[in-house]
């Protein structure tokens, strides 16, 4: 169960997010990567992560993935989620970040971002609604509107996307849908 955040100023962000931007290793992964002796690369991801993905999606919050490094896997992952924005090898996030918002014709103070290391501050800085998982770096952590109680690859985005959906009022027609209130 996530708590509810309460204090007003926090809410009052979270309230504008159409977007949810995220990095990938470390957030939507514990961070591991396993290489194998044919170079094959494979990476863990929550399941329940992703299902939190598509009922924020399915209640019309974007969702992004932005990372430093190039997978295929990752690839494979975000079709799975209907994820169609995904940004690979990207060493300068902050530049694609501004692009995003061009593109899609929205504020700074309409996305989330969610990161764990010293290369994500930059957009944690720029975000609306700023959130470092759990065993993010300290200095992520320091910066962030909201630390999450679950650590990155083990249920930190699901945690996210339910403060977004509790924040903006969606949380109860999940319930509805699902049967679970």
């Amino acid at each position: 169960m996530v708590e509810e955040v309460t204090e007003e100023r926090l809410l009052n962000k979270i309230r504008r997010v159409k977007l949810l931007i995220l990095d990938v290793d470390g957030v939507l992964t514990d961070g591991r990567i396993v290489i194998d002796d044919a170079g094959l690369e494979s990476k863990q991801f929550d399941v329940r992560d992703g299902h939190g993905l598509k009922i924020l999606m399915r209640y019309g919050i974007g969702v992004v993935l932005l990372t430093g490094r190039q997978s295929r896997v990752v690839e494979h992952r975000a079709a799975d989620l209907g994820i169609a924005e995904v940004h690979q090898g990207i060493w300068n996030k902050a530049e694609v970040f501004e692009e995003i918002l061009k593109r899609r014709q929205i504020a700074p103070e309409e996305t989330a971002c969610v990161g764990d290391d010293v290369v994500d501050i930059p957009l944690l800085r720029r975000a609306g609604f700023s959130v470092a998982v759990a065993d993010a770096v300290l200095e992520a952590r320091q910066i962030a509107d909201y630390v999450t109680h679950h650590p990155g690859g083990r249920g930190a985005v699901r945690e996210v996307c339910e403060v977004i959906l509790k924040a903006q009022n969606r949380w109860s027609d999940v319930a509805v849908r699902y049967e679970f209130a």
